[in-house]
């Protein structure tokens, strides 16, 4: 009886084990099921998002494309203003030049003038000769009109004017 009794007790826990290991399968397979469907759900938004990304790719290759178009027509543009610069450069270098021998041409003649000036107002009187090259002297450096040089330099200011409300 007692092998008996131990036969039965050894069955009945092992219906409960039996019972208790089905209710931990199901609830495993519950699991199983959700972690799948979840599975399911990530893969169709990341096909999703892949259709997106390679669109996304795609159109920036376009755009890229487009600047480097772009770019290629502006770098003459760019070009020409550099040696438009360059040129500027040359021509103020050129327009201190002329100034400086302007003004010096301009200290000599006025150091003339001052000179001949004096020798007019000594006591001596001045001879013919020099009297025509007091004169000569006179209509050539006491011009009132703006020279060929000084057109220039108004065309010079003029240009530098332009080019620096262009460069702002």
């Amino acid at each position: 009886m007692i092998i008996e009794l131990s036969v039965a007790l050894v069955a009945i826990a092992f219906a409960v084990l039996v019972f208790f290991l089905i209710k931990t399968l199901k609830s495993a397979k519950e699991s199983l099921d959700k972690v799948s469907q979840t599975l399911q759900e990530v893969q169709k938004t990341v096909d999703e998002l892949t259709y997106e990304v390679k669109t996304t790719v795609r159109h920036a290759n376009d755009i890229t494309a487009d600047v480097q178009g772009k770019i290629q027509k502006i770098d003459p543009i760019m070009d020409s203003v550099k040696n438009l610069g360059d040129v500027m450069n040359e021509l103020t270098l050129t327009v201190k030049q002329v100034s400086v021998t302007v003004i010096e041409k301009y200290r000599k003649s006025r150091e003339l003038k001052e000179k001949a000036k004096a020798v007019s107002l000594e006591d001596a009187p001045l001879t013919p000769a020099e009297e025509r090259t007091v004169k000569s002297y006179d209509a050539a450096y006491a011009k009132k009109g703006p020279g060929k040089i000084g057109m220039a330099l108004k065309g010079v200011d003029a240009a530098a004017a332009i080019w620096q409300k262009f460069r702002h």
